[in-house]
């Protein structure tokens, strides 16, 4: 398989630390030293995750041929429509007929095991140009108030346009992608949590979150190197779940790889769920040269997990 273009769409409203400051009190620099982020995106009135989709295929068709598409799967655990899911906005945006549209949702991890629904796709030859949307509306689901994550969100999309064989030398290839799932852990399942009808997104385990995530997604990383045969020195840069800055620094002392080679951009957009990788991915494409390597990694609630092998 292969990544043949890709784009993003952040909204135009940023939220920085002092909002929190005046807020509930807590200083840039307790957010900063904890979470690394600075500020974050926020959904306008009238945006959701359904519109966000829209934004992004407008700016991915200059990019590519859209009219090709012979499958969509979008993915978010923050939607604005629980029936018609932001794939069947991307289908109806797109006026394309009688192709599979599938929705996924594995909190954070939600972009991986998207992709490996398209690696599914084309095995069977069931496809062979799948268009892969992740959005995440985290604003409309979160409870500012909340000292423990209320701070950590940000608002965001992306989309992949995924193809069966390569179309230009630009592409990148998916050497080898895993997921799998830690639910069997103790508190994997009230760790973090979004119960619309009981007050949105918490996190009252936030220490077993991280505690995870540093476990699984170097330990991912190195399995999917080693099904391909490679190792941590064959490896240019490591773009991880965009969580928390501090996670995605453990995640790199664990492998005993050097920061420069870390992709982050929690900073400046916040916690983007499953969005994050994808977002980062579209704001670098152009930097990345041929023949290098990223390893993506996620970590999701429930205690989802993966990685993902690229190569340019």
């Amino acid at each position: 398989m292969y990544i043949h273009a890709a784009s993003h769409y952040l909204p135009t409203e940023v939220v920085g630390n002092d909002h929190f400051t005046q807020l509930n009190g807590l200083s840039s620099d307790w957010i900063i030293e904890r979470t690394g982020i600075r500020e974050r995106r926020k959904a306008a009135p009238g945006e959701n995750t359904n519109t966000m989709t829209l934004d992004v295929i407008r700016r991915l068709a200059p990019k590519t041929d859209l009219s090709t598409i012979d499958l969509i799967v979008g993915a978010t655990y923050t939607p604005y429509d629980t029936i018609v899911s932001l794939a069947h906005e991307a289908q109806h945006c797109l006026g394309i007929a009688d192709i599979p549209v599938v929705s996924i949702s594995t909190a954070c991890s939600s972009l991986l095991n998207a992709i490996e629904v398209v690696e599914g796709y084309f095995a069977l030859n069931k496809a062979s140009r799948a268009l892969v949307i992740v959005s995440e509306h985290n604003t409309a689901y979160n409870n500012e108030q909340d000292k423990v994550s209320g701070h950590l969100w940000g608002d965001g999309a992306a989309a992949l346009l995924i193809t069966k064989e390569r179309q230009s030398e630009d592409d990148f290839v998916i050497k080898a992608l895993l997921t799998g799932g830690a639910a069997h852990t103790a508190k994997a399942t009230n760790a973090v949590v979004l119960k619309p009808n009981e007050g949105g997104v918490v996190m009252p385990h936030g220490r077993d979150v991280f505690i995870n995530a540093c476990q699984y997604m170097p330990k991912a990383s190195l399995q999917v190197l080693e099904r391909c045969g490679l190792t941590l020195a064959d490896v240019d840069y490591v773009l991880p779940h965009q969580a928390n800055l501090r996670i995605s620094r453990n995640v790199m002392h664990t492998l005993d790889l050097p920061e420069e080679k870390l992709i982050s951009n929690i900073q400046y957009l916040g916690n983007t769920g499953c969005a994050g990788c994808a977002i980062a991915l579209s704001e670098k494409w152009d930097t990345f040269q041929k023949g290098q390597r990223i390893v993506v990694t996620v970590f999701g609630g429930g205690y989802s997990y993966g990685a993902m092998l690229l190569e340019r």
